[in-house]
């Protein structure tokens, strides 16, 4: 098995968190980047026991070994106490570099993060990107099973992904104590990945799930904290129509979706793989966006009247508009979004990504191969060289 190169890179000498979902690779990508680092991994229960007990143990740790200035704490939030004693250690101003990995934002944020604000730098892990897969990025088999590292090298990947999502109930959220009735939080979870790429109706996956609406938000604010999905906002910047309010949301990763979204005899695949590419190259984008030292928006349009544009990206050099289309033919009716939105924001510049294999110029829209477009997204590159707008 070849080693897959990651395009995450920390620069400079501050601590950092480094947040990211389990099996995104975080523990990988750190050991292989600071080789010379002390370790200290919470997933242990005996390590985190003792700090759990006394989370002074880190000064008699660094103490007994200063070879080395350098240390990493994964899976922090287990033991959310020793923030206050990294905090300590980084302002005595003595050269200590803290990398502090986490899968658990929520539980960071409750016990005592902010005590770093300002002193540590916080990094987002991502699934792969297809450009770091190069020639062994499979498109299909990136929508079955999607990126995440951890599947992507599993033998059967179908069982991996099962006991993946079982392992985030167990270990995330029953044995965290998040939830009381991990049954109810199991059946939202297949109820709302029927919201996967749309907007969420709280009122509608609460009545699905038997559980009231406080509930089902909180249940919605664990899987954001946990960063299994994303909520992207309206873009509503001069807004010349009447938009509408509400986020869409987006699991993190294609294949988590895939897993989660019940079958039946009445859905179309077609529909079903549509959402799911369009997750893929949101996932794409979202780590070009937290991979770049230039941070661009990414946001959704969609007016009162429906007419919608899946993703605008907007930055200080950029100001891009995509449309997904799981389709090998475009027809007017696939472009009409883009057109209306180029109406408004005839500056921006707008492209349809689609399954077909050529590039064309549809009723004035460039339209891209979407393979062609996700092998092409490298951090700290313009998302335009991804697009090249000439033809």
């Amino acid at each position: 098995m070849r080693e897959i190169t990651r395009l995450l890179r920390p620069s400079g000498e501050a601590s950092f968190f480094l947040f990211g979902p389990r099996g995104t690779g975080k523990s990988t990508l750190m050991k292989s980047l600071y080789t010379d680092a002390l370790w200290i991994d919470f997933l242990n229960p005996k390590t985190a026991r003792i700090y759990e007990a006394r989370p002074e143990t880190l000064y008699d740790f660094l103490e007994a070994n200063q070879g080395s200035k350098l240390v990493v704490i994964d899976e922090v939030q287990k033991v959310p106490a020793v923030l206050s004693v990294v905090h300590d250690l980084i302002e005595q101003h003595r050269g200590w570099q803290f990398i502090l990995t986490g899968s658990n934002a929520r539980k960071i944020k409750r016990c005592g993060a902010d005590l770093l604000a300002g002193r540590a730098l916080n990094y987002i892990m991502h699934p792969f990107m297809a450009s770091e897969l190069g020639s062994a990025f499979n498109l299909q088999q990136a929508l079955q099973f999607g990126l995440l590292p951890l599947i992507y090298n599993a033998t059967n990947k179908e069982l991996a992904l099962q006991a993946y999502i079982n392992l985030y109930l167990d270990a995330e959220i029953k044995m965290e104590g998040l939830t009381r009735n991990i049954g109810d939080f199991s059946r939202f979870l297949e109820a709302i990945s029927f919201s996967h790429g749309d907007v969420v109706n709280v009122s509608n996956i609460a009545r699905e799930c038997g559980v009231n609406r406080k509930t089902t938000e909180s249940y919605i604010n664990i899987l954001e904290d946990l960063l299994l999905i994303h909520k992207l906002p309206v873009f509503a910047r001069k807004a010349k129509r009447e938009l509408i309010n509400n986020s869409k949301i987006y699991f993190f990763d294609a294949g988590i979706y895939n897993a989660l979204r019940p079958r039946g005899i009445l859905d179309q695949p077609e529909e079903i793989d549509g959402f799911g590419l369009e997750g893929l190259v949101l996932q794409h984008l979202l780590a070009w966006r937290d991979y770049s030292e230039t941070k661009s928006q990414i946001s959704f349009w969609r007016t009162r009247s429906k007419v919608e544009v899946d993703f605008i990206i907007y930055g200080e050099n950029e100001f891009i508009a995509l449309e997904v289309k799981n389709t090998k033919n475009v027809n007017l009716n696939d472009v009409k979004g883009l057109k209306s939105f180029l109406e408004d924001y005839p500056m921006a510049q707008a492209a349809l990504l689609y399954r077909g294999k050529e590039r064309i110029m549809y009723r004035g829209v460039l339209c891209i191969p979407v393979e062609d477009f996700l092998l092409n997204i490298f951090p700290n590159r313009p998302l335009s060289a991804a697009i090249d707008i000439r033809i």
